[in-house]
């Protein structure tokens, strides 16, 4: 799988950041794990293996593929 980055509105290398899989065109999104239980048990059909994280509004308004 080769990523590409896409944009991040972290400075210093820090997250969020948004990438695209070449392969696929699927969004890969890197961001602070989602840890409050209160939240986390809100959560829908969330997979053993799957996890979330929180990123800003504005990393996507600026940077997600309008397609």
């Amino acid at each position: 799988m080769t990523l590409r980055f896409i944009g991040t509105t972290s400075e210093h290398g820090n997250c969020p950041t948004l990438y695209e899989v070449v392969e696929t065109g699927d969004i890969v999104v890197q961001g602070d794990q989602l840890t409050d239980g209160e939240h986390f048990a809100q959560l829908r059909d969330l997979g053993v293996h799957e996890t979330a994280v929180v990123i800003p509004r504005e990393l996507l308004a600026r940077f997600a593929p309008k397609e």
